[in-house]
């Protein structure tokens, strides 16, 4: 009998509808992780486009917007989404999206992106098909933790459902030309956001260093996370009435705490021979710039000299890019049956995305904003282009125990 080569064109024979059983489409990661990091390649590329007056800009609401919508609700979704449903999986041992179904939530993801720039109302299309994705995905995660009771993931559905609302609602004032007002829900989405990283981020950066450094058992700090999850959410509670309900309260003591106690919640998991492994290392930073970034955004409350929009960067890029594009590497090469050993270009991918972070955030004092935002963007986007580089042949195939996954 004559074994298939993998790497040789599919069979005349082969109908369309096969489709549906591509490796690229067994579980949500592969698919998701690959569109999303082509959008953060891409839709930064344009922004930097934008930025230096190569590409005009026609749609009939500001760029920026579109920026902070694409980064928030366009790339750093697609991928929350493609692990959280991938995680499931592994969490209750019930089968998540795949085949036409996760096409589908695909087609939803992209055509979401095109509507935003090209149709001839961009919202309206951009809302339908943004609000189907979050539905359809937050229902699925939601049935599965739910039929086997897994209680302990329920966390992740209202915070889901935040991110999901406030996606919505950001469409919705910005077609209505409240532009500051859609500013400040894409900065309360941003802490949003900081939240997801705090639950799932002290679940698997100790997990990963026990692992990854052979340790007998897991670092673990539940008073801690406990106390954390309490301080995010008064800390975006805070946020919320300080800015929208026009009430006497200062968010940036909550927000200097919670970046505090994630410094010392980075402390105790901290080996110094976990900067010998890059996808210890990656996560690691990753994680103290977030933390970094909420001191900085929490301390902009009271000296004026400092942009918040700086320090947000510290933690959009340096914090949710660099977290994203770590656990990208590691969770593909788990789940593709590879050894958890990264390509070494990926060390170079990750300090570049580093790099992005601190030029965006530190620099646009001493060299101008516009060359900084320039060089951060072109930089962000050669982070993402080794990351497809490297990872698209692993998702696109088997995996190579050959078990399906």
């Amino acid at each position: 009998m004559t074994l298939l080569n993998l790497d040789e064109p599919m069979p005349r024979t082969a109908k369309w509808y096969q489709l549906q059983h591509a490796p690229v489409l067994m579980l949500a990661f592969r698919p998701l992780f690959l569109l999303g990091s082509l959008w953060a390649c891409c839709a930064m590329l344009v922004w930097f486009a934008i930025l230096s007056g190569y590409l005009s800009w026609s749609a009939p609401y500001p760029a920026t917007l579109w920026h902070a919508h694409e980064m928030l609700f366009g790339f750093a979704s697609a991928i929350a989404i493609g692990f959280l449903l991938t995680a499931a999986k592994n969490w209750t041992g019930v089968s998540t999206l795949s085949g036409w179904p996760l096409l589908g939530l695909c087609v939803l993801w992209g055509s979401a992106r095109v509507a935003g720039v090209w149709s001839s109302q961009p919202l309206l299309w951009l809302m339908a098909l943004q609000s189907a994705f979050w539905l359809i995905a937050i229902a699925h995660f939601t049935w599965v933790v739910v039929q086997v009771n897994n209680s302990k993931n329920y966390l992740f559905v209202p915070v889901l459902a935040l991110l999901a609302t406030l996606n919505m609602v950001f469409l919705v004032v910005v077609d209505q030309q409240a532009y500051e007002l859609a500013g400040l829900l894409s900065q309360m989405a941003v802490l949003g956001f900081t939240l997801l990283i705090s639950i799932l981020g002290g679940r698997v950066v100790p997990f990963f260093i026990s692992r990854g450094l052979g340790l007998a058992q897991q670092q673990r700090t539940p008073r801690l996370d406990k106390l954390l999850l309490f301080v995010s959410l008064t800390g975006i509670s805070g946020f919320f009435a300080h800015h929208f309900l026009q009430l006497a309260v200062v968010p940036g003591y909550l927000l200097i705490l919670a970046g505090v106690l994630h410094l010392v919640r980075a402390a105790m998991w901290c080996n110094l021979r976990l900067f010998l492994v890059p996808l210890l290392w990656s996560l690691y930073l990753a994680y103290l710039m977030m933390a970094l970034g909420l001191i900085g955004f929490g301390y902009a409350y009271f000296n004026t000299s400092l942009q918040a929009k700086d320090a947000l960067h510290l933690i959009t890029i340096g914090g949710m890019g660099m977290m994203i594009l770590a656990m990208m590497a590691r969770v593909a090469l788990g789940h593709t049956a590879r050894p958890l050993t990264p390509h070494p270009l990926m060390s170079v991918a990750f300090l570049l995305v580093l790099a992005s972070a601190l030029i965006r955030s530190l620099l646009p004092v001493y060299i101008g904003a516009h060359l900084a935002w320039q060089l951060s963007a072109l930089i962000w986007s050669a982070s993402f282009a080794l990351f497809v580089f490297i990872y698209a042949p692993m998702l696109v195939r088997k995996r190579l125990d050959g078990r399906r996954g």
